[in-house]
C-alpha cells in the first residue's frame, strides 16, 4: 500500500505494538457500540447502558454487552494480527475515514441540489404543474421530504462514494462561490431573493468546513500555534503528537459526541429525529436537521482520524519506516 499524499511505501508488517493497537481499535469499537446504542435508545426506547445500575433491566445489560463485545473483538483482532505495522493500520483507518467523508460530500451535493429545486418550485407554486394536490402537500412536509427524498439520496451516496476517489473539496467550494454569485446577481440585478438561497450556501459551507477537518488533520493542515514544535526531532514530534491526540483530540471529540447524542432530546438527536426545519419554514430548504447531524459527523470522523493520527505518531516515536514528510501550518 502506498501513501496517497507522497507515494511512500508503507510496510504492512512491523514491530509488535499490542497495547497501542488494542487501545486504538478498542476506541473505534466503543465508538461503533455507542452509535448502535444511540439508535436503540432514540428509535426503540432502550433505557441506555448507564441504566444498568438502575431500573434498566435486561435491555440495559444488552447495551452494555454491545460495548464489551466490541472491545473483545478489537482485542482479538489485535492478537490475531500481532505483526501488523502501526503505519499500515493508520493508513487503513484513514482510508476508511476518507470513504465516510466522500459519502458525506456526495450526500450534501445531491441533497442540496434536489432540495433547493423542490424548495424553489414550492415557493413559486410550480409543483402543481407537474403533480397532483396530494403530492404537492406531501412535498411541503419536512418529514416526508426527509424520509422519501433525502434518505434515498444519502443511501445512493454510500454507493457513489465506493466508486469515486475524489473528496470534492474543490468542487464543493466552487459550488459555494457559484451559489453566492447567484445570490448577488439575483438580489442586485433582478431584485429577487428567497430564503432557500441563503439556506443552500449555509448548508454547503457547514459541510465544507466540518467534513474537511479530518482530512486536514491527516495532511497536517490545521494551524499549530507554537514556537518549539518545528525544532523538535522526529521522535520528539511523535511523542508530542501522540500525547496531543490522546489528551486533546480524542477527548474533545468524545465530549462533542457525548453531549450531542445524550438522549432523545439532545442537540443532535432531537432535530434529526423530528426533521427540524428553520424558522423560514415552507419558503426555505428542509435541511436544518442535517446541519445538526453535521456536528456529530464532524466529531465522529475526527475521532476516527485521531486514532489513525495516534498510530502514526507512535510509529514516529518508535522511528519506524514509512514516515510521511509534510510541513504543518504554523503560526
Amino acid at each position: 500500500m502506498s501513501s496517497s499524499s507522497d507515494s511512500i511505501e508503507i510496510p504492512k508488517y512491523g514491530l509488535p505494538a499490542p497495547i497501542v493497537r488494542s487501545f486504538g481499535w478498542a476506541m473505534l469499537a466503543i465508538l461503533a457500540a455507542f452509535l448502535i446504542n444511540n439508535v436503540l435508545t432514540v428509535a426503540y426506547d432502550f433505557p441506555g447502558a448507564s441504566a444498568v445500575f438502575g431500573e434498566g433491566g435486561g435491555l440495559s445489560i444488552l447495551q452494555v454487552a454491545i460495548y464489551l463485545i466490541g472491545i473483545a473483538l478489537a482485542v482479538i483482532y489485535v492478537l490475531r494480527t500481532g505483526d501488523r505495522s502501526l503505519r499500515w493500520e493508520s493508513h487503513s483507518i484513514h482510508l476508511f475515514n476518507l470513504y465516510l467523508v466522500r459519502v458525506c460530500f456526495w450526500a450534501v451535493l445531491l441533497v442540496g441540489a434536489v432540495d433547493v429545486t423542490i424548495a424553489f418550485m414550492r415557493v413559486e407554486d410550480l409543483l402543481s404543474y407537474f403533480m397532483g394536490e396530494d403530492s404537492v402537500r406531501a412535498l411541503g412536509r419536512a418529514r416526508f421530504v426527509g424520509t422519501w427524498i433525502h434518505m434515498p439520496l444519502i443511501a445512493a451516496s454510500f454507493i457513489i462514494g465506493a466508486f469515486t476517489r475524489t473528496l470534492g473539496f474543490t468542487w464543493l467550494a466552487l459550488l459555494i462561490v457559484i451559489a453566492e454569485l447567484l445570490i448577488v446577481i439575483t438580489r442586485f440585478v433582478f431584485s429577487y431573493e428567497q430564503a432557500l438561497m441563503g439556506d443552500l450556501v449555509r448548508y454547503w459551507y457547514a459541510a465544507l468546513f466540518l467534513f474537511a477537518s479530518a482530512y486536514t488533520l491527516f495532511d497536517e493542515g490545521h494551524v499549530r500555534v507554537d514556537v518549539l514544535y518545528s525544532g523538535f526531532r522526529r521522535r520528539t514530534k511523535g511523542w508530542v503528537n501522540a500525547v496531543g491526540a490522546l489528551a486533546l483530540g480524542m477527548t474533545t471529540s468524545w465530549i462533542i459526541i457525548e453531549i450531542g447524542f445524550d438522549g432523545p432530546r439532545s442537540i443532535i438527536n432531537s432535530p434529526v429525529g423530528n426533521f427540524e426545519i428553520s424558522q423560514t419554514g415552507a419558503v426555505g430548504m428542509f435541511i436544518k436537521y442535517q446541519m445538526a447531524a453535521f456536528i456529530g459527523i464532524f466529531a465522529i470522523t475526527m475521532l476516527i482520524q485521531f486514532v489513525s493520527y495516534f498510530f502514526e505518531a507512535v510509529a514516529d516515536y518508535r522511528d519506524e519506516p514509512g514516515h510521511r514528510d509534510h510541513e504543518p501550518v504554523t503560526q
